[in-house]
């Protein structure tokens, strides 16, 4: 992926490579940024997007300091700059919080995935995350485990921290339109039955069953 302005991407080796305008880049960070923010779950990284908007802000940048003083258009891009940054910045920040919350299962979801699969941790994150899980497995062995008779000094922290919850509600409006989609009973009561998504509609429902269309780009999180 690369924003488009810069320089051609070298094509020698025959791979083809996904080119964005600068607003379908941004587009496609808020897009990232609102899914992360309401799934209740980490989300699939997208390291190509973030690496795309830094270069795009230093870009940004750089044309400014070229910009003459006192020009309008220049208080204006500062302002564009500005909110971009919030949005990369809010971004990494949930998904911090997300990888700190939810480590044990982060950690056993990334180890378990099929190759070829994406990864849900950027190489960063991922430090970050055994890092994590190291640093809060010794904090609970000095302050409290070594204290504690031996066959209560081991804790699983994957039964021990809670999972996210895919069986919560969110909000969505649909991107493209989409076609019998299985939707699990509320109560003992009701029976399974199928929607259909109609593009621009908006809606309430259960998280996993819209989680493969949160994942392909058919719906948004709203």
């Amino acid at each position: 992926m690369a924003a488009a302005g810069g320089e051609e991407p070298d094509s020698d080796d025959g791979s083809e490579e996904l080119v964005l305008t600068p607003l379908q880049l941004i587009r496609s960070l808020e897009q990232a940024w609102m899914n992360e923010k309401f799934a209740p779950e980490l989300l699939e990284s997208k390291p190509e997007i973030i690496e795309c908007v830094v270069e795009q802000l230093d870009h940004m940048e750089a044309n400014l300091k070229r910009a003459k003083k006192g020009d309008l258009k220049v208080s204006i891009h500062r302002m564009e700059i500005e909110r971009i940054r919030y949005v990369l910045s809010s971004y990494l920040r949930c998904r911090l919080v997300k990888i700190e919350k939810f480590f044990p299962h982060v950690l056993e979801k990334e180890k378990s995935r099929a190759r070829g699969e994406p990864s849900i941790l950027s190489p960063e994150e991922f430090a970050f995350a055994k890092e994590y899980m190291a640093n809060t497995e010794t904090y609970l062995k000095n302050v409290a485990l070594k204290h504690m008779p031996p066959n209560l000094q081991k804790v699983a922290l994957l039964k021990s921290v809670p999972k996210p919850n895919l069986d919560s509600f969110v909000f969505l409006r649909v991107l493209k339109r989409q076609e019998n989609i299985l939707v699990e009973p509320e109560t003992d009561e009701q029976r399974e039955y199928t929607i259909d998504l109609e593009e621009g509609s908006q809606h309430l429902i259960r998280y996993k069953t819209i989680a493969p269309l949160v994942a392909s780009g058919a719906v948004q999180l709203i």
